[in-house]
């Protein structure tokens, strides 16, 4: 289940989302929507950059009825997306979302050999949706 902080105007299909998350894991997960202010903000507390960024995501210590942890996605990065590459917001912000969950469960498109490309792609074929964000740079 998805405990929902929406500090922006975007809309979006919590749902759809719920069906994402609880394919992916049984645990809650804490989602944020935050205007690009407060992504920069929590970029610079959480990771020293300063820049905002349209997904981040905070895995929580393996406890007991503990979530698995939350996702902050940027709003400007769903408007600007969705109408750059043709498709819905609620389409974009899915994908933001998988991105987020994929990390929260242990994937690292960084570090690992494709593994998250792999199962990004998956999802996305299983749930319907356009290009992810790493698919993206695969031309």
């Amino acid at each position: 289940m998805i405990e929902l902080t929406n500090n922006t105007s975007l809309q979006i299909n919590k749902e759809f989302l719920n069906d994402i998350a609880s394919f992916l894991s049984k645990k809650d997960i804490e989602l944020y929507i935050v205007d690009k202010e407060e992504m920069l903000r929590i970029n610079q507390e959480q990771r020293a950059v300063t820049k905002e960024t349209d997904v981040l995501s905070f895995p929580y210590e393996e406890m007991p009825m503990a979530p698995l942890g939350s996702i902050v996605i940027c709003d400007a990065f769903v408007y600007s997306k969705s109408q750059e590459l043709k498709h819905s917001q609620n389409d974009e912000f899915a994908l933001l979302f998988i991105h987020g969950m994929l990390h929260l469960i242990g994937f690292d498109h960084e570090t690992d050999d494709g593994e998250m490309r792999s199962k990004e792609n998956e999802l996305i074929a299983k749930f319907h949706l356009p290009k992810s964000l790493i698919l993206r740079t695969q031309g």
